[in-house]
């Protein structure tokens, strides 16, 4: 059988998350996110990012998330500033495009935006003859499995702030950065220093779905009215609801965030052992090893992967990725075949 070290989504969800589900199976609930479940998980968020005037919806993925934050902030002729692997650019088919946004993609080294790299994109958009770069898009963990510092992103915000521009952050994969050890950011500091961000629950044990936070006060109006516009407010909302109010109880966002990093530690000293280079230093569950390509070939008989980019004509560079679920087993079976090949 292959192991998938392909995403952290290959897995249902953690038993808890299943059990409180199965337990408010029969209940009778109202519907669109206005039940017991979805008020309280929003109380428990609010509480965890230390913000009682946030504004919490509950969205089921990703991509719809990114569009409704984008889409949902920015006027007609205004655009969205990201690293060039960003999401939004890269894995959401012109999802943000699709609503008559233009998305302003900026290389970086190691999927991280800076002041100095947002600066130029506003020296080149001067006047009405071009779009308007009214937000900046964010991921942490980025799309290459870098993080954010606190100090990182206090620049970031200090210069969205002085410019007018609204900050947002992608956490799709914010469980992994935050369990980190490299990490020294908490969901408070991310609730102070952005206007809006989201918890991903699809990449971090949920069955699905995510948490969208809005912050500043001019992206609260009507929110509903747009979620519901765009195809993304469930009829049984309650079932993200139980999710959240699950994961924000007895610590089991991080708990299971933590698992997946330290397996990801696992597959790290394995590479490292057998000397093979990453292509970012990613501390999180994203892993991205140079391998020669016969090695990458013939670890993908048994391993099941995908293929991030060929640096050269002969190595290959590759994606791990951990999750909640991953089994030691898996990793040393991975680690075991390395030592065969490498």
């Amino acid at each position: 059988m292959i192991y998938s070290f392909n995403n952290d989504y290959s897995e249902g969800a953690h038993p808890r998350i299943l059990q409180a589900m199965m337990e408010a199976n029969l209940e009778q609930n109202p519907g669109y996110g206005t039940d017991s479940h979805s008020a309280h998980a929003r109380e428990l968020i609010r509480r965890e990012i230390r913000r009682e005037d946030a504004d919490v919806h509950f969205i089921p993925g990703g991509t719809q998330t990114n569009l409704l934050a984008v889409s949902g902030a920015l006027r007609p002729h205004q655009a969205v500033i990201c690293a060039e692997t960003g999401h939004i650019n890269v894995h959401e088919t012109g999802a943000i495009e699709a609503t008559g946004h233009k998305v302003l993609s900026c290389p970086t080294p190691d999927g991280i935006l800076t002041p100095e790299q947002l600066q130029r994109v506003l020296a080149h958009h001067t006047d009405e003859h071009m779009v308007q770069p009214k937000m900046v898009y964010i991921s942490d963990a980025t799309e290459v499995g870098t993080i954010y510092t606190k100090a990182a992103l206090e620049e970031l915000s200090r210069f969205c702030r002085l410019h007018g521009l609204y900050l947002f952050l992608d956490g799709a994969r914010l469980g992994s950065a935050l369990a980190s050890r490299a990490n020294d950011l908490t969901l408070a500091d991310i609730a102070e220093l952005t206007d809006l961000f989201y918890i991903g629950g699809t990449k971090n044990g949920a069955l699905f779905g995510e948490a969208l936070v809005l912050l500043h006060p001019d992206l609260k109006q009507d929110f509903r009215f747009l979620i519901k516009q765009r195809g993304a407010m469930m009829a049984k909302g309650w079932l993200t609801g139980i999710q959240f109010e699950e994961l924000f109880q007895n610590s089991l966002f991080l708990d299971m965030a933590s698992h997946a990093n330290e397996m990801a530690d696992l597959l790290r000293r394995a590479l490292s052992d057998r000397g093979i280079p990453l292509r970012w230093e990613s501390p999180a569950n994203q892993i991205f090893p140079v391998l020669p390509d016969e090695t990458a070939a013939a670890l993908a008989e048994d391993f099941l992967f995908s293929v991030q980019e060929k640096p050269d004509q002969s190595h290959t560079c590759i994606r791990l990725v951990t999750s909640w679920a991953t089994k030691p087993e898996g990793v040393e079976a991975f680690a075991a075949a390395l030592r065969r090949l490498a």
